[in-house]
């Protein structure tokens, strides 16, 4: 009888706090999707700041920028972390084009992220076209010395996770310039990451293998990518003239940016959702990852404003350097490792500000079944999508520790059309998505900060 009353007690007592929640994430959503700044915070961050690549003067006054929106919210604490970063710069605007027979067809396209240039009067040379590097192997030096390979595998359009199909695609970004100079190309020409068929190229970071000689490397948009293999086709003596004129800087010194709550019952536990305020040169970066800083500031904010006070310490860090190097991510960890900071759960939200579906997660199973029990409370906000999955690049080094990982997952249909490309400006976030992003973490952080993990 005794243990059957035991049983009564705590049913009722998880009842009534998943009453209780599921006010307090009403309210939450309530104040955010009514009075929700986090799209004027991405409105200056975009338009009066705008691109925002490591190293760059776009960098450093979004660093002051988003120090000084914390500090005017009055968080307990604001503070910058010190990071050396690559800086790379693009330099005047690349040339391109197709010869073939007495035609010259200008194609727009974009130096690859820590590219070398070409010599200044730019290179011209026959194309050869591949889909993957086992077809590249295949040509060999005899077929490949001396010309220009473009990689033309594109994303997988079958695909539903774009996540996916974009995995399955950048290698030849991030590796192929490396690939064909083994076999004596003289540079190399990569399909944008994108399933739209459009004149916008799509830049990203590529790396140099060591020992193999460094040539230049170019996204070209999908049509422009189409148009070429449509002519190799027709003419394979072709040819592709490119000039760019990128070079890489000395490494530059930037920050992390952190705003904090203090945690009223447990502060040495630390809750963090971040984003990353690098972005490429090309455009605004709205979407990549203007949206994730703003919502990740507009999470405390909300907490703040209504006047929740967590047990636990919540922070917003603003990371520096994903793009190019993840400098901040590593240095951010590095320093939580240093100062015996127990970080127990970290989400980033780095995969565009769209209609939330869910959260992807990377820890033990433990972890994983402690979070996937609010399905039910978050289900009506559209939440339905809460399991195993990703975390984030930047917080993935926190994972080492022992942090649970959390991956803001929103719908993906639509980012790989801005990602990287001169699209990716204020214009293409939806303040109401944008919004229900920053309302979703909130919630999420405000469950893990009640119940801990």
């Amino acid at each position: 009888m005794k243990k059957h009353f035991i049983y009564l007690l705590l049913f009722s007592f998880s009842a009534f706090s998943q009453e209780s929640d599921s006010l307090v994430i009403k309210k939450i959503y309530d104040a955010v999707l009514a009075k929700g700044e986090a799209y004027k915070t991405l409105t200056y961050l975009t338009k009066s700041i705008g691109p925002r690549l490591s190293g760059s003067e776009g960098a450093a006054k979004a660093v002051q920028y988003t120090k000084k929106v914390m500090e005017d919210y009055q968080f307990d604490k604001v503070f910058l972390q010190d990071v050396m970063v690559p800086h790379w710069v693009r330099g005047k605007k690349e040339e391109a084009y197709i010869e073939s027979g007495k035609q010259k067809i200008k194609v727009p396209i974009a130096a690859l992220g820590g590219s070398v240039a070409t010599p200044l009067a730019g290179i011209k040379a026959e194309i050869v076209e591949v889909k993957n590097f086992e077809e590249l192997k295949a040509l060999g030096t005899e077929k490949v010395k001396g010309k220009i390979v473009l990689f033309n595998r594109p994303m997988d359009p079958t695909q539903i996770n774009t996540f996916a199909a974009y995995g399955g695609a950048n290698n030849q970004r991030g590796a192929g310039a490396s690939e064909a100079a083994k076999y004596g190309a003289v540079g190399a020409i990569v399909r944008s990451m994108t399933t739209v068929q459009d004149d916008n190229p799509h830049t990203g970071g590529m790396r140099y293998a060591t020992g193999v000689p460094m040539i230049p490397a170019a996204a070209i948009s999908t049509n422009g990518a189409n148009l070429l293999s449509k002519i190799l086709k027709d003419d394979p003596k072709a040819q592709f003239y490119f000039k760019q004129n990128c070079e890489t800087l000395p490494d530059a010194p930037s920050h992390n940016v952190v705003g904090e709550i203090k945690g009223s019952e447990k502060p040495d536990e630390i809750i963090v959702v971040g984003g990353h305020l690098d972005s490429w040169d090309l455009a605004e970066g709205a979407q990549d990852d203007g949206a994730g800083c703003v919502q990740s500031i507009e999470v405390l904010r909300v907490l703040k404003a209504l006047g929740i006070k967590p047990k636990r310490t919540i922070r917003a860090v603003m990371f520096m350097n994903e793009e190019n190097g993840l400098r901040g991510g590593t240095k951010y960890a590095d320093l939580a490792k240093q100062n015996n900071e127990k970080h127990i759960a970290a989400v980033e939200s780095d995969n565009g500000g769209f209609t939330p579906r869910g959260f992807g997660l990377v820890g033990t199973e433990a972890q994983i079944s402690k979070i996937t029990v609010y399905k039910k409370l978050l289900a009506e906000y559209g939440l339905n999508e809460i399991g195993k999955g990703g975390g984030g690049a930047d917080i993935g080094p926190l994972g080492q520790q022992g942090t649970l990982l959390i991956g803001f997952k929103p719908d993906s249909q639509r980012y790989f059309d801005f990602h990287h490309a001169q699209t990716d400006k204020l214009e293409a976030v939806n303040e109401r998505e944008l919004n229900l992003g920053a309302a979703s973490m909130a919630a999420l952080i405000y469950l893990i900060d009640k119940y801990g993990l």
